[in-house]
């Protein structure tokens, strides 16, 4: 009896350890982490296309939504719509912050055309000499 109690304590110790470590090393985590310290991390499964990848960059997390397509001589993502999870945060972004972003997507999926959803479309579409708007 005392042995069984013995092997079962030490597979409950064996479990926590396991466990522990599958908790530090994953995705997730990490980019939780990223997103914390206002660092760029890109979560993605690139040999899934449905499934959309996220990233985070200055404190602000995004998701992208990948497009299937063809391309002169195979099938690839074509087309990326990017938007912010939350628009709040975009607060102190400016247009080389989302080139930046765009040029780490691009590291991933080189054939993609990057999209942006509302707001962040019109920023960077917006005139760079229109007077700056004071009350």
């Amino acid at each position: 009896m005392g042995l069984l109690i013995r092997i079962i304590f030490l597979m409950i110790i064996l479990l926590l350890i396991y466990s522990g470590i599958r908790y530090l090393l994953h995705p997730k985590r990490k980019l939780e982490l990223a997103h914390e310290q206002k660092r760029f991390y890109f979560l993605d499964d690139p040999n899934n296309v449905r499934k959309n990848f996220t990233l985070t960059y200055k404190g602000v997390l995004f998701e992208g939504e990948k497009y299937l397509g063809t391309t002169t001589d195979s099938f690839d993502v074509i087309s990326i719509f990017v938007f912010p999870k939350d628009v709040g945060a975009l607060k102190g972004l400016t247009k080389n912050d989302f080139k930046t972003i765009e040029q780490h997507i691009l590291q991933h999926y080189k054939n993609a055309k990057i999209d942006w959803k509302s707001p962040i479309k019109e920023f960077l579409n917006s005139d760079d000499n229109l007077p700056n708007q004071t009350m």
